[in-house]
């Protein structure tokens, strides 16, 4: 389907597997918005594309409620409607000991992960129902911890599989308004937060271990296709990863 004239979204839209994903949205023909906490990373973004008057950088933080209205706010503005909403914006806690987690680093990661991703789908429906044509797609980043998690990893695994109950609601939910909702869980996809893999990290058996990692193009190239389907078709999970990456099997 031609992406003329349709309009998509990107949250953690400033670096990694955001700003790849953004970049070949407009590189297939979508006006963008850019949302992110860094003005400067998101004016990065928009600098690479080559399609100035198709993107709309708007620094935003997915913790604040106020601030994700005047997101959705200028995008309608902008550009009338949406088409695709790309719920990517995450954070992880630092890796320590389960019982050493605080109340405020766990806190932390359920606002950005889960509770952004919440609100931000939240206008998405509402924006989508009332627009002409009707309906829309939103994408919802989860992970491969949204199937299994790394040790020491209690917030960002949680809130990872939270996502998978959100993706179903919103799924099921936005049947009636002609909403598609799909999830992609993503696998030491060669971004800044995964960069650490090629270092080595902690496994399930207390070693540690030097990961495979793919090219974050490869996750960018599966967005478009999830966003390309027409309304009647959804890619409802798709997992993406590096091939010999500890996953499968016991490890």
């Amino acid at each position: 389907m031609s992406a003329a004239g349709k309009v998509a979204m990107v949250t953690g839209a400033g670096s990694g597997i955001g700003r790849a994903s953004a970049l070949a949205l407009l590189k297939e023909g979508y006006s963008v918005v850019l949302a992110g906490r860094r003005k400067n990373q998101l004016e990065e973004t928009a600098s690479r594309s080559g399609a100035a008057e198709r993107v709309l950088p708007v620094p935003t933080d997915v913790t604040d409620p106020a601030s994700i209205a005047a997101l959705f706010t200028a995008a309608k503005e902008r550009f009338g409607r949406l088409d695709v909403l790309f719920n990517n914006a995450g954070t992880n806690a630092p890796g320590v000991m389960f019982e050493e987690l605080t109340y405020e680093q766990w806190s932390n990661v359920v606002a950005v992960n889960l509770t952004g991703c919440f609100l931000c789908a939240q206008h998405a429906f509402r924006l989508m129902k009332e627009q002409s044509p009707r309906g829309g797609r939103i994408i919802n980043n989860g992970s491969i911890s949204a199937h299994a998690p790394r040790p020491n990893s209690a917030p960002y695994t949680a809130t990872k599989h939270a996502i998978t109950g959100l993706t179903k609601c919103l799924s099921l939910d936005g049947r009636k308004y002609d909403i598609a909702c799909g999830q992609i869980d993503i696998g030491n996809a060669l971004t800044e937060m995964a960069a650490r893999m090629a270092q080595g990290v902690p496994q399930a058996n207390g070693t540690m271990a030097v990961e495979p990692l793919m090219d974050v193009e490869h996750v960018a190239r599966t967005i478009v296709f999830m966003a390309s389907m027409p309304l009647d078709a959804n890619v409802q999970f798709v997992t993406v990863m590096a091939t010999k990456m500890p996953f499968v099997g016991r490890g």
